[in-house]
């Protein structure tokens, strides 16, 4: 029952999401020097695992606060996941990245937000309405579980416009482990 009302949310969600965002996010990657994911709590777990598939397809990636992240510059892409876009350290990071020249894009649940204000881009999965309470779903599930899975599409769009082999990606894939 619970697996149901979890995959009927979230097929829902994608279903409303622009279809238009993986073409503009690729082409947004392609285009960057460097890029740099961001969110905070689970939002910042799913930025992560979006951050590792990005270097298995050959990008050039950071994670934000870790100890080996270099300094953002103009030319690079700040790709930040956030739910609200009110996030106050996320916001701060989109200051600054902004003041450098920094592109920057939000993933979101509400398109309309301070962070939102300052990107170049938003892309909102699904649409406002969606994210009301649901019984099972607490605290952010929905948005978080929905931006996995359309992370998740995206690297597929990437990998298939690309070309690029699973060997390739599995040769990056780390090997001290």
């Amino acid at each position: 029952m619970h697996q149901r009302l979890i995959i009927d949310k979230i097929s829902g969600i994608l279903a409303a999401t622009n279809d238009s965002y993986d073409v503009q996010l690729t082409e947004m990657l392609d285009k960057a020097s460097r890029i740099f994911v961001s969110g905070a709590g689970r939002s910042g777990l799913i930025g992560r695992f979006f951050a590792m598939r990005l270097m298995h397809s050959g990008y050039d990636v950071s994670v934000v606060g870790e100890i080996v992240t270099p300094s953002i510059k103009k030319g690079d892409l700040l790709i930040i996941i956030s739910g609200s876009g009110e996030t106050e350290q996320l916001v701060a990071f989109t200051k600054r990245a902004k003041d450098i020249g920094a592109q920057i894009v939000l993933i979101t649940a509400k398109s309309e937000s301070t962070i939102g204000d300052m990107a170049d881009a938003v892309f909102q999965i699904g649409t406002s309405e969606q994210y009301g309470k649901v019984v099972g779903m607490p605290m952010g599930t929905v948005f978080e579980l929905s931006t996995l899975l359309f992370l998740e599409a995206l690297i597929s769009h990437v990998i298939h416009e690309k070309g690029i082999p699973e060997e390739e990606m599995r040769s990056r894939h780390a090997n001290l482990e």
